[in-house]
């Protein structure tokens, strides 16, 4: 199902960051993000909700530019 808040989400797991660009331009990356989170979210029918109930306000963030 297409994410009506993500664009796109990648994770680097030498660094545990999620990076997530959202729909409305913006991006960021998430520090700290357990290999099974990532893979959680990978899996989730609904991307957007999970990234709002499990790493929104759960991790360090930095803005991408």
């Amino acid at each position: 199902m297409p994410s009506h808040v993500i664009r796109s989400f990648a994770y680097d797991a030498e660094a545990s960051r999620l990076d997530v660009q959202l729909l409305n331009g913006r991006g960021y990356s998430y520090h700290e993000v357990p290999p099974q989170t990532f893979e959680a979210m990978k899996r989730a029918f609904a991307k957007g909700e999970f990234f709002n109930r499990h790493i929104r306000g759960k991790f360090t963030f930095t803005r991408l530019e």
